[in-house]
């Protein structure tokens, strides 16, 4: 494969000398656990996509490739294996992946990214959450309180914008301290922090595990975030077909996802040990957030917060501009090969859509605002309502019926957020449930449209009443 010819006049290096009879390294740093990785590693490895795709025609006829990939569960340590050279690909959000790009620079080498794998344009995905039990309802509430975050992550920005909003000092307001998701975690068990920052998928798997409850979600400071594939440049300029291929194995990984959902989030959950139930809470239709795998400028503006960021935390960011930290052509060629349209995927900005009936009514769904979806145990697969009383009332018939659910999903009202149906609160009024994130978003929402603020339990008792109606 001839990849200058194929790039439209991109200047791609390929290297003159022969790769016959030659074994070619392709080490890939992943991270399991953050599921945002999962298509462009978790994936990608255990179903063996990446063997179908690499070139071995032309100059690679008759290469021999080995295959190496690592799991990690941060960026800092793939990002110094990369730069050791021990790894030619590492998948990571664009707080560290801004560091890997100076770390290489002070190495006298380059990275850069090659592709987005999964995000958000509004911030979604980050969060905070506190204690079970805390009377704690809302970010505001946590001045004067102790705050734990990985520092230097995504998380870390997130809720340093989020204390700015409030008009916080974070050195006076809020006391932060640096832990690591499972310290944190252990953290909020313990009662020893008030609050815990984290990046995907922990401000939603605690509370999924019963030990706590989110407050405050990424999407309420609106600033962009994603996960991305880096390449370093010298492998890249040497291996272009191989840079392409991989990211060719990772677009028949999102195609298997989108196909069926609820069986990859189980693999991912095998794998990694995330419950499916939250896979699917942030990859599966309408989800927290977006697979994206097209440079949309949105992207861009997330690695310019990344870089003033780590700047005021005073972290070694070089002085570069965001697209020094981007090369589009490779996944733009691996688009093409693919038979996609890449120009027409960068206007979208949809999420993986809904296309179901409601599993009562039949009726087609088109408010996703106000959609429900019931997993039950020992079904394939999710059902989807049309509203929060229809699945409430089908998980009371369900367990009527001896059925137990694996998890109920909501979205809501005011954002669209998928969120766990236990974790929300509700508005009841006579036409049924409205399902939201935040008890004042709730109050506001029952004083400007009438009707009575539920805990999850409440809401559960009145579906069949309601959804009678």
């Amino acid at each position: 494969m001839k990849i200058g010819a194929l790039l439209a006049g991109a200047a791609l290096s390929l290297t003159a000398l022969t790769a016959s009879a030659q074994t070619i390294r392709v080490a890939i740093g992943t991270q399991d656990t953050t599921i945002n990785c999962a298509t462009a590693g978790l994936l990608v490895r255990e179903l063996n996509l990446l063997e179908k795709y690499l070139p071995r025609d032309g100059k690679y006829k008759d290469v021999k490739y080995d295959i190496q990939w690592k799991n990690f569960t941060s960026g800092p340590p793939l990002t110094n294996e990369m730069v050791a050279d021990k790894l030619d690909f590492g998948v990571m959000a664009e707080f560290p992946g801004t560091l890997n790009v100076t770390a290489f620079q002070r190495a006298g080498k380059r990275s850069f990214f090659i592709a987005p794998i999964s995000g958000s344009v509004i911030g979604s995905g980050n969060g905070v959450v506190v204690p079970v039990n805390s009377p704690v309802q809302s970010f505001g509430e946590l001045k004067g309180k102790t705050i734990s975050v990985p520092f230097g992550s995504t998380a870390h920005g997130v809720l340093l914008r989020a204390v700015a909003a409030q008009g916080w000092d974070p050195a006076r307001d809020v006391n932060l301290i640096s832990q690591a998701p499972e310290v944190g975690g252990s953290a909020l068990q313990a009662g020893s922090i008030d609050a815990h920052a984290n990046f995907v998928p922990f401000p939603d798997l605690f509370p999924f595990r019963g030990f706590a409850r989110k407050i405050f979600d990424g999407s309420q400071t609106n600033a962009p975030t994603f996960h991305g594939a880096l390449v370093n440049a010298e492998y890249a300029e040497k291996y272009p077909e191989v840079v392409v291929a991989y990211l060719r194995a990772v677009l028949e990984a999102e195609r298997l996802f989108v196909a069926e959902p609820e069986k990859h989030s189980e693999l991912i959950a095998k794998v990694a040990g995330i419950d499916a139930e939250v896979n699917y809470l942030f990859h599966g239709p309408i989800g927290l957030q977006t697979r994206d795998y097209t440079w949309k400028p949105e992207f861009y503006s997330a690695i310019e917060t990344a870089i003033s960021t780590l700047r005021l935390l005073d972290r070694p960011v070089a002085d570069l501009k965001p697209q020094e930290l981007v090369d589009e052509r490779y996944i733009r060629e691996a688009y093409r090969l693919s038979g996609l349209d890449y120009e027409a995927r960068l206007k979208v900005y949809d999420k993986l859509p809904l296309q179901a009936r409601d599993a009562a009514s039949g009726a087609q769904i088109t408010d996703f605002k106000n959609a429900a979806h019931l997993w039950l145990k020992g079904e394939p697969g999710a059902r989807h309502y049309a509203s929060p009383q229809a699945a409430l009332a089908a998980l009371k018939q369900a367990e009527a019926a001896g059925q137990e659910a694996r998890v109920v999903f909501v979205h809501d009202r005011n954002t669209g957020l998928k969120l766990f149906a236990n974790q929300a609160w509700y508005v009841r009024d006579g036409n049924g449930l409205a399902a939201f994130l935040l008890k004042d978003d709730a109050e506001a929402w029952a004083k400007s449209h009438g009707g009575s603020v539920n805990s999850f339990a409440d809401a559960k008792n009145a579906a069949v009443a309601v959804a009678s109606r």
